[in-house]
């Protein structure tokens, strides 16, 4: 089975590597390549993740709900602080590569979960996966990069305000993994698409906002 990882690694990687030099627009290209980082963190995290249920003695419970939140985000969140403090505190982009990443991140969890469960999964589980569990990574990446947006422009708050961006996504995180394993699983699909659901209103009246000003600049020359 752990050869089975990453040749699924290999197999979803390789393909978004020569789709890279291909793509015309620079940010599109970063959107890319943070898909490809996050598939890269999902490897990386399966590893960690499995000595340390090993080490609590496959105590799978527990682990989900007040281990892997932790490892799983912290590891998640080291790309895109590293792109809001060496590249951009752009609102759009940290936003967008925060999700790209975490999309990348559940691309390949959903694939292992899949070889793992094979004679058990239905379309019913990958509804559930695709909409809930891929959704949830997306939003917890993606709301650390909206957030560093608003911190990075206080350079006192950047250090506090990072750690309490990933508190954030990791406690989001554990209670999604806590509701799905629950008898309220129905209620932590549910809680993603929700999210999901605000974050875009959130941005698009961002958006409509920016736009807003551009025109009434323009309109005042």
């Amino acid at each position: 089975m752990e050869n089975m990882i990453y040749i699924a690694f290999i197999c979803v990687t390789v393909p978004m590597l020569f789709l890279l030099p291909i793509i015309k627009d620079k940010f599109a290209r970063t959107v890319v390549g943070y898909v490809i980082v996050g598939v890269f963190c999902c490897l990386l995290v399966s590893e960690l993740n499995g000595l340390i249920l090993r080490s609590l003695n496959s105590d799978y419970v527990y682990v989900t709900t007040a281990v892997t939140p932790i490892t799983e985000e912290l590891i998640k969140a080291l790309p895109v602080l590293f792109f809001a403090f060496v590249f951009s505190d752009n609102r759009e982009k940290l936003l967008s590569i925060g999700f790209s990443l975490g999309v990348g991140f559940a691309i390949l969890e959903n694939i292992v979960i899949l070889l793992q469960n094979f004679s058990t999964v239905s379309l019913f589980w990958a509804v559930i996966r695709g909409f809930g569990s891929a959704l949830m990574h997306g939003i917890c990446t993606g709301v650390i990069g909206l957030g560093l947006h608003f911190i990075h422009q206080k350079k006192k708050l950047f250090i506090p305000g990072s750690f309490a961006l990933m508190v954030i996504s990791m406690t989001y995180h554990s209670i999604y993994n806590t509701l799905v394993q629950s008898q309220y699983r129905y209620l932590g699909f549910v809680l993603p698409l929700v999210t999901f659901v605000v974050l875009f209103i959130f941005t698009f009246r961002a958006r409509l906002k920016a736009k807003n000003k551009k025109i009434q600049k323009e309109a005042a020359r």
